[in-house]
């Protein structure tokens, strides 16, 4: 399978059919990905490695390897590695449409914001 790097990490797709997609990520320590949102998925991500801090709306939360949480269609939403290794996750979207440029970027640390591919 094949990696597709970030400047914050990397992603490869473990299924990606009619009705859901599937992606392993992972995030460098002290990097984030961008505060954003989707139109057209929902999002669930189960944190199988490392601590994570998650930006949900106007709520942060302290994940460990072991805990899910789940993201809305339209909800502003950010991941934040703050250790000193990797953190990795499992992301499952669910929704009408999984392209990477459903992404509406608010803030980034790198760049990239308005609506383009991350």
């Amino acid at each position: 399978m094949e990696e597709d790097r970030r400047p914050w990490g990397y992603f490869t797709v473990l299924a990606d059919e009619n009705d859901h997609k599937v992606k392993r990520i992972v995030v460098y320590p002290a990097r984030r990905t961008s505060l954003q949102r989707h139109h057209k998925r929902s999002e669930h991500w189960h944190i199988v490695q490392g601590t994570a801090v998650v930006r949900k709306g106007d709520d942060e939360f302290r994940l460990e390897a072991g805990s899910s949480i789940d993201i809305p269609r339209f909800t502003w939403h950010r991941l934040a590695n703050p250790g000193n290794g990797p953190v990795v996750l499992i992301e499952v979207q669910t929704g009408d449409y999984f392209g990477e440029d459903d992404i509406e970027r608010s803030e980034d640390d790198y760049g990239r914001t308005g609506s383009t591919k991350e």
